[in-house]
């Protein structure tokens, strides 16, 4: 739905938000289910309606908590009945400067001003430690906007007693622990409202009339960028941005003004907007986007303008390139072929609205913004949220590098005498160990992405999978896979839960990129030695279907589990008995 782009149609989201709620619960989503806690310093309602929304767009059915009206500290600090049992997978606290309850005077000393930053800070973070403490999931805090008044003029930013001065050393310790806290994120109003317009942001009268910290028409945006951070804690972001070329990357037609006509770099003015944009896309790669290119081009012409020497992207930013005749949308699927991902991971920008509706049209499910003015170019792509970081894993970093890695592989397989031939000149190299806190971040954004091999599509946080590590009735292996073309990182996860003699296994899944190169086998070989010394006798699998893992279906008939029970909804439970269970012993080193 286009409402939900930017820039968002807020008086649809309000006005017929039962009706757009409807529409997506009727829609073919598949949805996974979350529990939200809005713990709040003012009137939350719509924001909670406004959030729903926007989850819901996401594939992410939730269920909400509300806290009353300013309870939000005694709910954090004390519980109650009802939001104890509630068990959120998340906690939003929604406060703004409002919920300040002291601030420095002109009469204030800077000691004084200090011990009020002190304590109020104190105030915030002993709520957040009580919240992690007592229901163990990640926690969002909005940081604090300012007043839409300055009572030392310009002063007020830079004097310690300035109202400004004080919100913004305040919001720099709270920045200061979720740098310390890795399951606590930051929702910034403050750039929200500076983004919207303060004036408008801030209107009083929504304040003194409904107790709402914010206008009305601003809440969906608020309410987008709440449902940004939880769809990207649960794997819901975009991970492919692909590329129309002419008067998208840069201005005009290579095919028709040469290399040397085209607008991009320092030159002309247009082209100084081209650039800046070019070098956005550039460093999204830089947080783990790949890049690719879908374009009506001829191939010579499109690598030609990708090298234009003030241009900042060149052919090698991307993992696939696209440049012909063909049908946009029959590219893309060719695209996601070679990836092996799910086309609904994919962004496309093309400046041709004709274009772009073929791709909507096409039923894939990839966001497709309005590329209305290249000087809106960046703006639309980068506050659409499609790539919200949450976190910053090894593998992100290093993400684009891997997918190239396996194209080599892809490329090296076609020219083996045999798939075994081509499996042993790997040279493969398996780590599998127990769940090891350098890895946590990774485990838990696998357990977030992996929809094709994943069997029980349990959604983690990282704090789901420590308190899986911690916990002595749990078995928790991850696998890293590397050959002579280079590392794949943490590719497979496997976590079971002992109950007796048997282990339930709660989490399977891999990465389609290491798809039959032996991993899993390598993966059961590991777990039936760990579940052996833990003196186990039985592994129970369970397989859960949903519209993307089918390929998964019979995976532990092919592992020779044994089918024990299927009921209507194809929810299958599997056994396997480790007393007569034969190693598989694939072509790769493994080290545990």
């Amino acid at each position: 739905m286009d409402c939900f782009n930017y820039p968002l149609d807020s008086k649809m989201l309000l006005r017929k938000k039962i009706r757009i709620k409807k529409e997506l619960l009727d829609s073919n989503m598949s949805f996974i289910e979350k529990r939200i806690a809005v713990l709040g310093g003012s009137t939350t309602n719509e924001i909670v309606d406004q959030l729903e929304l926007f989850l819901l767009n996401y594939g992410i059915k939730p269920t909400f908590y509300q806290s009353e009206y300013a309870q939000y500290w005694q709910d954090a600090m004390f519980g109650n009945e009802e939001l104890d049992s509630f068990k959120p997978d998340i906690v939003y606290v929604h406060t703004n400067w409002r919920n300040i309850t002291e601030f420095p005077t002109t009469s204030s000393t800077k000691e004084e001003a200090d011990v009020m930053l002190k304590n109020t800070y104190n105030h915030f973070a002993m709520m957040w430690d009580k919240l992690s403490e007592r229901f163990q999931c990640p926690i969002i805090q909005d940081n604090f906007d300012r007043p839409a008044w300055r009572l030392l003029g310009n002063s007020d930013v830079s004097d310690y007693r300035g109202r400004t001065n004080f919100i913004s050393r305040l919001n720099q310790k709270l920045y200061q622990y979720a740098d310390e806290h890795k399951a606590f994120f930051v929702n910034d109003v403050d750039f929200l409202a500076a983004s919207y317009g303060l004036d408008a942001w801030s209107n009083p009268l929504y304040w003194h009339m409904y107790k709402y910290s914010l206008c009305l028409d601003a809440i969906p945006s608020l309410a987008k960028s709440v449902a940004d951070i939880i769809k990207s804690i649960y794997g819901k972001n975009k991970k492919v941005l692909v590329c129309d070329l002419d008067n998208t990357l840069w201005g005009g037609i290579v095919g028709d003004d040469g290399v040397e006509g085209i607008q991009v770099g320092p030159e002309v003015p247009m082209g100084q907007v081209y650039s800046e944009f070019q070098q956005y896309v550039k460093d999204l790669k830089t947080i783990g986007v790949l890049l690719a290119v879908n374009s009506k081009n001829d191939e010579e012409h499109a690598v030609a303008g990708l090298n234009h020497p003030d241009g900042p992207l060149k052919p090698d930013d991307f993992v696939s390139i696209k440049a012909n005749w063909e049908n946009k949308d029959r590219n893309m699927q060719t695209i996601a072929a070679e990836l092996n991902l799910g086309i609904d991971s994919f962004v496309f920008i093309d400046d041709n609205p004709t274009e772009r509706e073929i791709i909507k049209q096409a039923g894939f499910g990839v966001a497709v913004p309005t590329m209305d003015k290249v000087e809106n170019y960046l703006k639309t792509v980068d506050r659409n949220g499609f790539f919200e970081v949450t976190s910053l894993s090894l593998d992100d970093l290093s993400r684009v590098e891997m997918y190239k890695a396996n194209a080599k592989r892809v490329q090296f397989q076609e020219n083996a005498r045999s798939y075994e031939d081509f499996l042993k000149s790997l040279n493969m190299k398996a780590t599998i160990r127990e769940f090891e806190p350098i890895y946590m971040q990774r485990i838990a954004q696998l357990t977030n992405k992996s929809n094709q091999f994943n069997l029980t599509t349990l959604r983690c946080s990282e704090s789901d999978i420590k308190n899986m590590q911690a916990s002595d009735d749990y078995i928790c292996l991850y696998g890293k896979l590397e050959d002579k073309f280079g590392d794949n990182g943490v590719v497979s996860v496997v976590a079971g839960q002992i109950e007796n003699i048997e282990l339930h296994m709660r989490l399977w899944l891999m990465s389609c990129r290491v798809l039959k190169r032996g991993m899993e086998d390598a993966m059961l070989d590991t777990l039936v030695q760990v579940a052996k010394f833990h003196k186990l006798e039985t592994i129970i699998g369970y397989y859960y279907p949903t519209p993307k893992n089918n390929m998964v279906k019979e995976f532990y008939k092919k592992m020779g589990f044994e089918l024990i029970s299927e009921d209507e909804n194809g929810n299958t439970a599997w056994k396997l008995d480790l007393g007569t269970y034969e190693p598989k012993n694939p072509a790769i080193e493994t080290n545990r």
